[in-house]
């Protein structure tokens, strides 16, 4: 699927507004393209084309698959306690809240260092990304073995600290090899195996609890958690063939593709400047100010995508049984998968992010609205696919923006990339308390709270432009970055 929709978005369009310097076309052509208002032009080489397409084939799938495993090992807890999770741990209270939050602990220790040191060069991506996918592996399974409070807290919390490299790697990965016109439809691509790991969780799970519940002497979430580790750790050694290392060293690549490779990024970057080593990256990141006001929009972002760790139990307010539940949870995740597709490409398309924030993230808060202000059942499983889609087709928009705003330098990029995505993600630590059991069936704290962080969200992409636009104007004044400018 993921090869299928990159290959006729090749094929279908024969301009795509993407990374031909200006300067550098062939001025005897009787076909010139023009410029966007970032400078932006077609991709017309053939060699380039067939070069994007050799990537699509190798990197997307592999970190497709990998996602998809990460957030169903991650979520499995979600559907866990669907299976009486609570009362074999004897959990009480919001100890279970507490397990949720605590991995994202665990996330806040190792993706920054993380990402420093796959752009510091000292590591091969590809290994390096596959190893930690073997570490989560291992200790998802291990989950199976806890018998109380104490021990799913330390495993969810380690869980955190190994999955941790996953995320902003694998951006990052993306960030080497695809340009600003490219990476929103990559990213989305990517971002839906999260999407639809949600969606096929719950399916997943009914099927294990409907056949091995109390089976060989285990509960059937023993085995949920036994069966999604031991796929995920095949998986991760398939990775190791499958995903590239840096754009002048993957192995899978010719001479003249890697030279290409790397050529057409630099041609693509804004303020291009000379590699000075991972510590300098994070201290020039540290002092570009649109760092913190990206931080703030993921941050608010993701804090509207809380319901995904409750996704079930809001499901199940609707009034079915688990089954039912599970099987429910399915149809507004996988419409949210193919929404963001959808964005990623028109947002590349059209080189356009503020207005594809708006409109999405004004749907996600309608649906919210919706969600606490009614019980009747099928507007409320409506508002479901509207904040599903609307909250989950936005990340690849905002995360592409990141690498095109702040990737001066690779390790810039690199360290901002894990900057934005571990500040961010700590809006899992806190938004797990605004779903406690009493608040059901509306959960209204935690739909009004998702309802203003939309609101939010949509202010700081606006806010964004704004100030790019302002730097666009300066820099066509001072005519220091040739005809290369930020999009917005």
């Amino acid at each position: 699927m993921t090869v299928k929709i990159l290959e006729e978005k090749e094929n279908n369009s024969s301009v795509h507004l993407e990374d031909v310097e200006p300067g550098k076309l062939d001025l005897s052509s009787s076909f010139e393209p023009e410029g966007d208002y970032s400078g932006a032009v077609a991709k017309t080489d053939p060699k380039e084309i067939a070069l994007v397409r050799k990537l699509d084939y190798r990197i997307m799938p592999a970190l497709f698959c990998m996602y998809f495993l990460n957030k169903l090992d991650q979520n499995a807890i979600a559907n866990a306690r669907l299976n009486d999770l609570e009362k074999d741990l004897n959990l009480v209270g919001s100890q279970y809240n507490t397990c949720i939050s605590i991995l994202y602990v665990g996330y806040l220790f190792a993706q920054i260092p993380s990402n420093m040191l796959m752009s510091s060069g000292k590591v091969r991506p590809s290994l390096y990304m596959a190893v930690t996918m073997m570490a989560w592996a291992t200790v998802a399974t291990l989950t199976s073995l806890v018998k109380n409070y104490v021990g799913l807290v330390l495993v969810r919390f380690f869980l955190g600290v190994v999955e941790a490299p996953f995320y902003p790697g694998a951006l990052y990965i993306l960030s080497l090899f695809y340009t600003r016109k490219e990476i929103a439809t990559r990213v989305s691509i990517l971002y839906a195996g999260n999407i639809f790991a949600t969606s096929f969780s719950g399916l997943i799970a009914a099927a294990t609890f409907s056949t091995l519940d109390d089976k060989h002497g285990m509960h059937g979430w023993q085995w949920l958690f036994i069966i999604e580790g031991l796929v995920t750790f095949g998986v991760a050694v398939a990775a190791i063939w499958m995903l590239p290392d840096y754009p002048l060293t993957t192995r899978w690549l010719t001479e003249e593709e890697r030279q290409m490779a790397h050529d057409r990024m630099e041609r693509d970057t804004v303020g291009l400047q000379e590699s000075k080593g991972a510590r300098a990256g994070f201290m020039q990141a540290l002092r570009d100010p649109r760092l913190y006001l990206l931080i703030f929009m993921q941050n608010m972002h993701l804090s509207a995508t809380s319901f995904n760790q409750f996704f079930p139990t809001v499901v199940k307010s609707l009034g079915f049984n688990t089954t039912i539940t599970l099987v429910l949870t399915c149809p507004p995740t996988l419409v949210a998968g193919g929404v963001g597709i959808i964005i990623g490409i028109s947002s590349g398309k059209f080189n356009e992010r503020t207005w594809h924030i708006t409109g999405m993230m004004g749907m996600a808060l309608v649906g919210f609205v919706i969600s606490a202000a009614t019980l009747n059942m099928p507007a409320r499983y409506i508002s479901c696919f509207m904040f599903a889609s609307g909250v989950y087709s936005v990340n690849s928009v905002i995360l592409g923006w990141v690498s095109a705003t702040l990737g001066q330098t690779p390790e810039k990029k690199a360290v901002s990339l894990s900057i934005i995505n571990t500040l961010s993600m700590a809006s899992f630590i806190y938004t797990p308390y605004l779903y406690p059991k009493s608040d059901g069936p509306r959960y209204l704290i935690a739909m009004s709270s998702n309802a203003a962080f939309a609101f939010a969200t949509i202010a700081a992409a606006w806010a964004l432009k704004l100030w790019l636009m302002w730097t666009n104007r300066r820099l066509k004044r001072d005519g220091g970055t040739g005809n290369v400018f930020y999009a917005y």
